[in-house]
């Protein structure tokens, strides 16, 4: 594989590593996941990993029933489970990794330390980020942008449930319309539900394009990096 990057972030979402009959995490998901990004990092390209928690915790949607500080928290601990996992995924496949926290937790991973990261990459080492900005009322969806703008990566690839951007829910519409490519304004003005706002713009503020792509797709990760056109793409 001849890669189209020289250092990537992957933003995996919670609900990507669930199985079909809803159970928290799928293996063969996180299994196929791990084969990719192996093969992508031995193509020579650095990588980081974004992992969400909403296969486990949702913090904003309880927000009516308990303070959403503590809500997020929880979500933040998610992270860390599903980080935990994909680690473990990619290590039984001999690849060097290291997961960072925006929560120090020294038990179990390593503090988020920007530098520390840097050099992580460079000597081939995979880097998972947990525990998102580490802040209540940010997303990893921000954490991932913010993680991005750090590590001055030349893409995010956001893997999802479904394969591109559209312009409604194309499992509630078949005529819903796909977009190949997509400008930042146009995502927010049209409220799209790709990432949050805040992460649209920092990704805009600081010139990080965006690909949208069905995690599920076969060999999707490797073919974004080649620089294949699947999915969508935000810039």
């Amino acid at each position: 594989m001849k890669p189209a990057y020289k250092r990537v972030i992957m933003k995996v979402s919670g609900e990507a590593l669930c199985s079909a009959d809803k159970r928290p995490l799928d293996f063969d998901i996180i299994d196929k996941i791990a084969t990719q990004l192996i093969t992508v990092e031995r193509s020579g390209v650095e990588v980081g990993i974004i992992v969400g928690g909403g296969n486990i915790w949702r913090g904003a949607r309880v927000g009516a029933h308990m303070d959403r500080t503590t809500a997020d928290y929880m979500g933040m601990l998610a992270t860390v489970i599903n980080a935990l996992a994909m680690q473990d995924a990619l290590e039984a496949k001999g690849m060097q990794t290291r997961v960072q926290t925006a929560i120090e937790m020294r038990q179990i991973a390593e503090p988020y330390i920007r530098r520390k990261a840097m050099k992580h990459l460079e000597k081939g080492r995979i880097v998972i980020f947990a525990c998102g900005t580490g802040n209540p009322y940010f997303s990893t969806d921000t954490a991932a942008a913010l993680r991005a703008a750090e590590m001055e990566v030349d893409l995010i690839m956001l893997a999802k449930n479904v394969d591109a951007v559209y312009d409604s829910d194309p499992k509630l519409n078949p005529d819903a319309h796909k977009f190949d490519e997509i400008s930042y304004m146009d995502v927010m003005n049209k409220g799209l539900s790709v990432m949050d706002n805040t992460a649209i713009t920092l990704c805009m503020d600081n010139h990080i394009p965006i690909n949208v792509f069905g995690v599920n797709e076969p060999d999707s990760i490797v073919r974004v990096v080649a620089g294949e056109k699947i999915g969508t793409l935000i810039h």
